[in-house]
Parts: structure tokens; sequence; C-alpha cells
């Protein structure tokens, strides 16, 4: 008897089971304060999705193992609460095993949560030990000195282990129903990239823990209309116009004695980013409700009492940034602002760089420099689309910044003489994670153990029409002009605020590349609202979401017809979140240039997308109603002429299904066809390999019956 030999991975398959080739990368990098050594969590191969804890000495570039999940769990499966499940879905986190980890202060011990169980390894000596916890443990944070861990539980509890093993105390606990300890809201997490809920001082003799209370938020339902026997899931969703939850923050003694720090949260009640240090008091960056004030306080950590030390406003909106606001170690301020009229970094009120970069975070304040991330701003011309840097200043301001590298994606972090510098190129799939020591490449690298791509992605990237919009053209493999002629056209954009789509990687053009080898040319084009131009980019949507970031893919598109083989008589359009809109917002305004869409969980009516994101652009509905109209593709519905087809995860809690199920009605009842695709069980990610893979190949087949393109 013979047996066939495996059959060799399609693109579809492998890239939904490497979790588009995520999986088996370096990454959560961390380095001790000292330089000893490197923190990351990587898998054991490209398509081993469980995480496990290493460390790499810098010296020698060696790697070891400090903590592996499966013996920790003595091979059973992990067991996730649901509110691990949601925190996980608010961080986009489709990985399995140690999915994240916290360092003490000199970087030798490590603590994270596993399977609500909560663990400490110890990064010097070797092991790992389980800590007494009263869990389900969510996201635990060590002491700086290594004695205690501070962790909420999905009970709503903060609480305090011993990393002795002696104990472990309740800090607070909920008075009611509804109310959680030490851990961020909704809004934070999805909308403001702040997933802490609690933060240690300096000393590690008390921290500041924020109290989140949902109960002013109106209650929605998500059900399983394949499982009716099971229960509802009831989600606490702040849509537009509506009440958020009550967020206050509270010094928190290691005795349980609390204080309340207070600020005027009637004028001010998004609590935006909280910070720290020895180099100051405790600062709290708090929000408008509209956005665009912004006021900086100092925390008295023995009252409570909060002082002003700035005020920010801003017609369009505040942006918030990581990194900062923080005190550099000499007690001096630095943030971010686009008041200079760039996006600056500043030292008080010292801009530290000019108009030639627009700074996108910081990532480390050293003794001497800051070291942060940035494009190319107004004041410079940019060499090439998607380009990203990361350099170095000096906080006395004695030189211009230096760049340590320029490239797609780029991350760093460093501590003491050691620096691991993170890239991607347009060459090359995946990421290259180097070593460097005082500023000098060390020779070392950790491995990466994704998988390779079975393609090979060639994206050519412009500046594309009179306002230079980032776009990148994919075309077939092997492509002769004269040979193929003109090709049908994929415009395959995310193409609204928060999503950069054009950048100097391989790996993010694959997907483009695949639906290129079915016989497109696909576009992706970064229009105005996509982040990393400059902040009268990003702003030009404030009050109209629709109009500007859809005119920007069409002018790209006949900008890049004028050199590409772009057929501008069949063009479809795909997308998801942000993208989903835009692609069912192109049929349906703009009949007369895109002639098929595939929307992939599209916001369809902006007043049922919660408040911090939709209100920093459109307002309230209350105060703007004819705005809100304006944006909404339901009211558009009657306006169909082309081929639409919506995708939408069921038990999606970002953008619900009812988007999807009132556009839908709504072309129904305008005599509208259309095809809908209901996804049972998938949220707004798709991690599930089956769905994954067979949503490309449906998509496909669709556009190209759209068009009318034999297979």
């Amino acid at each position: 008897m013979t047996t066939s030999a495996p059959q060799p991975d399609s693109f579809p398959r492998q890239y939904a089971r490497t979790q588009r080739y995520t999986v088996g990368q370096p990454r959560s990098i961390r380095v001790a304060r000292d330089g000893s050594r490197v923190v990351f969590l990587r898998s054991r191969g490209g398509s081993d999705r469980t995480n496990l804890l290493w460390t790499l000495d810098p010296a020698t570039g060696a790697e070891q193992v400090a903590a592996d999940p499966v013996a920790l769990l003595a091979g059973g499966d992990e067991d996730l609460s649901p509110a691990e499940r949601a925190r996980r879905e608010r961080m986009r986190e489709s990985s399995a095993g140690i999915v994240g980890y916290a360092l003490d202060g000199a970087g030798e011990q490590a603590v994270f949560a596993l399977s609500g169980r909560l663990f400490a390894a110890d990064l010097v000596a070797g092991g790992v030990r389980e800590l007494p916890a009263a869990g389900p443990v969510l996201d635990p944070h060590p002491s700086p000195d290594g004695r205690w861990v501070a962790y909420p539980t999905t009970g709503g509890e903060l609480r305090l282990s011993a990393t002795d093993g002696s104990g472990d105390e309740l800090l607070a606990e909920p008075e009611k129903p509804g109310v959680t300890w030490g851990q961020p809201d909704f809004i934070a997490q999805e909308e403001m990239d702040r997933d802490e809920g609690l933060w240690w001082s300096p000393a590690g003799d008390r921290l500041l823990a924020a109290r989140v209370d949902d109960a002013p938020v109106r209650r929605w339902w998500i059900a399983d209309p394949a499982n009716p026997a099971d229960t509802p899931v009831e989600v606490a969703y702040p849509a537009a116009g509506t009440n958020n939850a009550e967020v206050t923050l509270w010094l928190v003694e290691l005795d349980g004695r609390r204080t309340e720090v207070v600020w005027d949260r009637t004028t001010h009640p998004y609590l935006g980013r909280v910070h720290w240090s020895a180099g100051g008091a405790p600062l709290l960056l708090v929000q408008t409700r509209d956005q665009r004030g912004a006021l900086l306080l100092a925390a008295d950590p023995a009252t409570g009492t909060t002082r002003p030390l700035l005020e920010e406003r801003d017609e369009a909106w505040i942006e918030l940034f990581n990194g900062v606001p923080a005190w550099t170690g000499d007690g001096r301020l630095l943030r971010i602002s686009d008041a200079p009229g760039h996006r600056a970094l500043l030292l008080g009120d010292a801009p530290l760089t000019d108009d030639t970069l627009h700074v996108r975070r910081v990532l480390s304040i050293g003794s001497s420099d800051v070291l942060f991330t940035a494009t190319a701003g107004a004041g410079a011309e940019a060499a090439a689309p998607g380009l990203t840097g990361v350099y170095t200043v000096p906080l006395d301001g004695s030189s211009a910044p230096v760049p340590l590298l320029v490239g797609g994606a780029v991350d760093a972090v460093r501590g003491g003489a050691v620096t691991v510098l993170s890239s991607s190129a347009l060459d090359r799939p995946g990421r290259l994670t180097e070593v460097l020591l005082d500023g000098e490449p060390t020779g070392h690298t950790i491995e990466s153990l994704a998988e390779r791509p079975v393609l090979t992605a060639r994206a050519e990237l412009r500046w594309a029409g009179e306002r230079r919009i980032p776009a990148a053209v994919v075309l077939p493999t092997g492509y002769d002009r004269d040979r193929d002629g003109l090709l049908p056209v994929l415009m395959n954009p995310y193409g609204g605020p928060h999503g950069q789509m054009v950048v100097q990687a391989h790996n993010a053009f694959l997907s483009s590349q695949w639906f290129a080898e079915q016989g497109f040319a696909v576009v992706v084009a970064d229009g105005r609202g996509t982040p990393g131009r400059s902040p009268a980019w990003e702003k030009a949507v404030a009050g109209d979401l629709a109009g500007p970031t859809l005119e920007d893919q069409v002018d790209a598109l006949q900008a890049l017809a004028e050199e590409f083989p772009l057929d501008l008589e069949r063009v479809a359009i795909r997308g998801w979140s942000y993208g989903g809109y835009l692609a069912a917002l192109a049929v349906l305004r703009r009949p007369d240039v895109f002639h098929a869409a595939v929307a992939g969980a599209p916001v369809t009516d902006f007043a049922l997308y919660d408040t911090h994101y939709t209100e920093r652009y459109l307002g309230l509905p209350q105060e703007q109603p004819e705005r809100y109209r304006s944006q909404s593709l339901i009211e558009a519905a009657p306006e169909l002429r082309r081929p639409l087809m919506i995708v939408h995860g069921l038990a999606d809690d970002n953008v619900v299904a009812a988007h999807t199920l009132r556009l839908s009605s709504a072309l129904l009842a305008a005599g509208r066809p259309h095809t809908v695709l209901p996804l049972s069980g998938v949220t707004h990610l798709t991690p599930q390999q089956q769905v994954a893979e067979n949503l490309l190949l449906l998509q496909v087949a669709f556009l190209k019956d759209a068009l009318g393109i034999s297979s």
C-alpha cells in the first residue's frame, strides 16, 4: 500500500495557518535595565501558535527558554475566561501560550498569567514558580523592586501577591456589579491604545489603579444564531452619543488604603495616559469628550490632588501617543505635540525635532537622549513611501536627530548599552531583529521561526497624483504588457484613521500578490486620514470621513493608470473594517469608477460605533445629525447599482453584525440585489484557519464573476 506525499500549502491555507506569517516571529521584546539580557516571546515554529518566554545573552547571542507553557500546564489545554478572551479581542491577540509578560525594574524577573494562574520566571537563576493568586488572573504587574505582583481578576478585584510565595491579599474589590479595579475600560483598549489599568510607584510602595464602573453604559446582546440554545452575550457598548463608563483613578497603598486622584471629570472625562517614574509626580493626560482639549496634570501622591501642567486645544482633535507624556530622569517633561505646526518631540516647550520629521512614538528615554520613531515630515522630501526611522536625539538639544535605522515597520527597545532593532523590507520576507551594543551591530540576531511564504510579493511603491498619495501596485508574476494587455483592477485599502497599509515591508503585500496571481492588478493607497504623513493629512477627515478617503482612492487609481496597465472599465475594491466601509461606499457613491466590492465587517451607520472613535471625527450625533446621515451607508442603500458582497462575523463585539444586517435590510427594501456572508462564531478578527482560508477563495470567486473574468 502506498501513501501519497503531503500536498504543499496553497497560499490561502498557509496564510491562514501561520496567522499572516506572524507565528514564530519574536515579539514583545524587552531589554534588562543594565543590558544583561534580552527577553522576548516566540513559539517553537511557524505553525505553532503557543508562545514561550525566552531570553538572549547579548554577549554571545545564545537563546534560552525561560518558561514553557506546555510544561507549566502539564500538557493540558489553556482555560481562558470570558474576560481574558475579551481582553485579547481588544488587543487583536490571536496566539496562545504566554501572550504577555511584565518585568521588574531590573529585568531579573518576569511575571505572566497562564490559564488564569499567576507565574514568575527567574531570568537570572532560571526556573518558574506559580505564585499564590485568587484568580482567574488578568495582566499581572510586578513592583519595581520585584517583591510584589499586583494583578486584577476576572471578578473585578485588585490583588497583591508576594513573589516569595508567602501570601496573597485583597487590595480593592467591586462594591457593585459592573465595577472593576486595575483594568482598562473598553474605550481605553479599543481606541486609546491604553491596555493597562494599574501603574506602580517608582519605589514599589503603592500604585495607581483605574476604577471602571460600566453601569452607565448601554447594554447590547450578541447572540449566536447558529446555536439558539446558547445564552446571548451581554456587552456594555458605548455607542456614539451615549454614556461612557465612569473611569476614576486611585492611589492604592499596599495595605488597601485608597485615595482618589481628583480632577474635573465633567470637563475632561477621558483618562488617556498615566505615567509614574522617578523623574517626578504621577502624570495624567485627560481629554474632553470631543477630544479637542487635553489637560496634563501632576498628581500629589500623598493627597490625590492634581495641578495643571499644560493645556492643549486643537480644532480637529488631540492625538494620543505611546511613550509620552513622561518625565526625564532629571525631572523635565517630554511630550509629542502638533502645536508647532508639525508633529514634534518637545522637552518642556522646546522642540527637539523640526518639520523634517513626523514623530510617531517615543521608545525609550535615556539619561542623555531619547529614542523615537518618525517618518519624513512636511519639511522634507521622502525618498519613497512607507519608510519609518528609529532616531536618537540628545536631551540638551545640542544636535539634530540621528537615524539608527530607516526601513519598513521599524521598532526598537533598549537597556543599558544594548539596543534591539527590528525591521522589515520590501525585498525580504518577515522581520529582521538585530542586537546592537553601544550602537554597533554585534552580529547577533533573534531568530525568526516564521514560515517562508509560498509566494513572493513584488510591490512597486509610488507617490500617486497631485497630493502625492502613498500607493503600491502589485502585478501578476511574469506579467508582460504586450502579451497580457490591461488588467482588471482590485483596490485593496484600509484607507482610514490609524491604518497604514503602504509600508516598506514584503509581507504587507502578500495577500495583494495572491490576488494579483489570480489575474488582477492590485492597488493599495493610503489617502488622507491615514497616519504617517502630517497632522494636516491625518486631520483632513475631521467632520467628513467619507469624502476625502474615497476621493483619494479614486485619484490614486486614475493617477497610477497613467503608468501601470490598469483597466479602468473593470475595477473592484475590497476591505475589512474601515476598509469594508470604504469598499461599500465606493460602489454606492462612485459606481462610475468601481464595478464590484467586497465589504468585510463594515461600519454602515456611525451612530452604532463607539464614542471615542466616532465623535473624534463626526462630533455627537445629537448635535450633528446631518453629518451622521451623510456618512451612512444605509442612507445610500438605494443607490447601489454594482455587485456587493458583505461579510461579517456574528460574534463581532467591535463592529457588531447589526451594521451589516441593517444595510442588508435597507438594500432589500430598495430592491437592490446583494450578497451577505455571515460568519457564525467569528469576531472582528478571523483567526480560525478554515474561515480565513476560505474567505480569500470566496472573495476572488465573487470578484471574478462580478467583473466577468474567466477562471
